[in-house]
Order: C-alpha cells, then sequence, then structure tokens
C-alpha cells in the first residue's frame, strides 16, 4: 500500500498538512497536488480548524517544486494541466477564508517558493533555501510566482530573483520580506504553533473578514479598497463574537469566541 502523499495532524484548533515525499525533497507530481487541493477542499468548510499549517516531511526540504522526473514523462498538453492544476491549487490556499501558516523547514525552490507565497504568513527555520528558479529550467514561474513575489518584496527584487534564478538563504529572505520570521530548525514547529495559538484567541469571523479585504482590497485603489474594508466591517457588527468581545473587556477576561 503506497504511502499517503498529504499527511494530516490536528492540535487543538491547527490542521497541520505536511508533504509527504522526502524521498523526492517533496516535490509536486500530480497526486500530491490533488492530495493537497482535497485537504485544503475540506478544511475550507470545516468549523473545528482556525488555522492551517503547510510544511515538508523530512528535515531537508519543504518542496523543491515540481517532480522534474515526471515532467520529463509528460505531454505538452499533460504539463498545461499540471500548471492549470498547482495553479488553482495555490490560489485556493491563498483564498482559504482560514489563515495559513507556512513553515518552511528547508529547501523551497520553484513551486515550493510559490506556495509557501501563497500562505498568509511565512516562518522560516534557519537552513533554509527559497527560490524561483525556474529561468535556470528555460521556463517561468508558473504557479503565482510574477504576481505574488513582487507585491510582497517589490517589483525590483522579484525581477533580480526571478531572473537569475538566485537562491537565497533564510537571513536574506527575512530581509527582504519574503519571510516573516526565522527560527531554528528544531523550532519551527513550535513557532509555528504559537503564532496559530494566538490567531486562535481572536474572532474567527474577524479573521475572515481581515484576511478577505487584505486579499481583495491590495488589488484596488486606495477609494475602493476602503469601501472593501467598510463591507467587512459591517458583516463583524452583528455578530454575536462582538457583543462578548465587548463583554469579555468590560468583566476583564479573556473571551470565548463561538464564530457565530
Amino acid at each position: 500500500m503506497e504511502h499517503p502523499v498529504v499527511l494530516e495532524e490536528r492540535k487543538d484548533q491547527t490542521a497541520i498538512l505536511t508533504l509527504n515525499r522526502p524521498e523526492v525533497m517533496n516535490s509536486f507530481n500530480f497526486a500530491m497536488l490533488r492530495g493537497l487541493q482535497e485537504k485544503i477542499d475540506a478544511l475550507r468548510f470545516d468549523p473545528d480548524i482556525r488555522v492551517v499549517i503547510i510544511t515538508g516531511a523530512g528535515d531537508k526540504a519543504f518542496c523543491a517544486g515540481a517532480d522534474l522526473k515526471e515532467r520529463a514523462t509528460l505531454s505538452d498538453i499533460q504539463v498545461k494541466e499540471f500548471i492549470f492544476t498547482i495553479r488553482n491549487l495555490f490560489t485556493a490556499v491563498e483564498y482559504l477564508p482560514k489563515p495559513v501558516i507556512a513553515a518552511v523547514n528547508g529547501v523551497a525552490l520553484g513551486g515550493g517558493t510559490e506556495l509557501a507565497l501563497a500562505c498568509d504568513i511565512r516562518m522560516a527555520a534557519s537552513s533554509a533555501t527559497m527560490g524561483l528558479t525556474e529561468t535556470r529550467l528555460a521556463i517561468i514561474p508558473g504557479a503565482g510566482g510574477t504576481q505574488r513575489l513582487p507585491r510582497l518584496v517589490g517589483r525590483g527584487k522579484a525581477k533580480e530573483l526571478i531572473f537569475t534564478g538566485r537562491r537565497v538563504g533564510a537571513d536574506e529572505a527575512l530581509q527582504i520580506g519574503l519571510v516573516n520570521k526565522v527560527v531554528a530548525p528544531e523550532k519551527l514547529m513550535e513557532a509555528c504553533l504559537e503564532m496559530a495559538a494566538m490567531i486562535c484567541e481572536t474572532g474567527p469571523i474577524a479573521i475572515q473578514q481581515a484576511k478577505y479585504a487584505i486579499n481583495y482590497g491590495l488589488e484596488t485603489d486606495l477609494h475602493t479598497g476602503l469601501a472593501i474594508e467598510s463591507n467587512a466591517y459591517w458583516i463583524t457588527i452583528p455578530t454575536e463574537d462582538r457583543l462578548e468581545g465587548l463583554a469579555a473587556f468590560r468583566e476583564k477576561r479573556k473571551p470565548d469566541y463561538k464564530g457565530k
């Protein structure tokens, strides 16, 4: 029996999804793309899960991108299908109505960096290396890298990294804003779970609407973005959670949010 290519573990209100092909540095084949898509689709409507963490099996790689051995066997049409599938998957990750944390535990190249870019928060082990290296294979990033990287680190730095295909270490990734935090490898998951726990203390509907406002507002002009923020705020006003937050503040206790 084949081992599952995507593992799921639950800790409190956090789901940990692990890309499980360590023998090939957790590179994406069709099976792993579809396995991760199934997990994301299921978590979208799971009220018990507030935060998702994505990481790679083993201590060497987060994800080394596409499985080039499989790629060499694909026809041009199948390559188009692969790119279509991976691009839609990463968009699903980006717009999942729950925060997604990338625990970059090692090498993250090509599609691996693009997966991290689609996540909301990126935490990296000090041993991690990242890069969009596709131009060195005479192709370009095809799963959102040309769009998400410049939005995160700026146009000039993104062009430099994509045009050269250069890899960056964890410290440089932190310096340019590619990752939020760098920790020792053995502390990575602990740091991600601490971040998840802090998020889980907040109002679930508020988090959904904040993510919505940020994701959609950034793609518009300021005037339209402020309107999106305003509409997202209105959704939180009639909720039980908002009243619970006010009551907890008044009573000097921790709020008990229900996502209602």
